[in-house]
Order: structure tokens, then C-alpha cells, then sequence
């Protein structure tokens, strides 16, 4: 499933349009996007969580050549999956 059928989805499910049902989506992911920037945790019950997480700097290998490469300390996005999410997947 991509975004554009997502988008379908969502207006099929709530009874509203493509236009709006695009519209709450784009908002649900820049919304999602300000806390983790901001550093916050979004929890949605039974869905899930999303928080950032800093990683370390440390020594890597490229793989095509052995040769040892730096590999600079970053931020990344977590995911934590909620009850009800697990459950429905198994």
C-alpha cells in the first residue's frame, strides 16, 4: 500500500473525500514530524509509540573495499508497536 491508496482508505472508511482525507494525512505526518524534531514522543494507544534516539559515532567498514570509515553520530526515528497493532498482525 502506498500513500495515494491510503488516502483512498481514509475517505473510503470516514465518508469523506480524497481532497480532505489527503488533508488529514498530511497534516497526522507534519504534525508527527514537529514532536520527533522538537525531540518529543508521540504515543498513539494501541497503535504505537514514536520517539528519537541519539546513536553513537563509531568505526565502520566499507564493504566493497575493507577500508575502516568514520560514521558520525545521528538521530533516528524509533518505533515501538502497540498492543492492539501486534496482536491484529499475529
Amino acid at each position: 500500500m502506498n500513500k495515494s491508496d491510503l488516502i483512498e482508505a481514509m475517505a473510503a472508511d470516514a465518508g469523506i473525500s480524497k481532497a480532505a482525507a489527503g488533508k488529514a494525512l498530511d497534516s497526522m505526518m507534519t504534525n508527527v514530524k514537529s514532536v520527533l524534531k522538537g525531540g518529543g514522543k508521540l504515543s498513539l494507544v494501541g497503535f504505537g509509540s514514536f520517539s528519537v534516539s541519539a546513536r553513537a559515532a563509531r568505526d565502520g567498514r566499507n564493504p566493497q573495499t575493507g577500508a575502516s570509515i568514520k560514521i558520525p553520530a545521528r538521530n533516528v526515528v524509533k518505533f515501538k508497536a502497540g498492543s492492539e497493532l501486534k496482536d491484529a498482525v499475529n
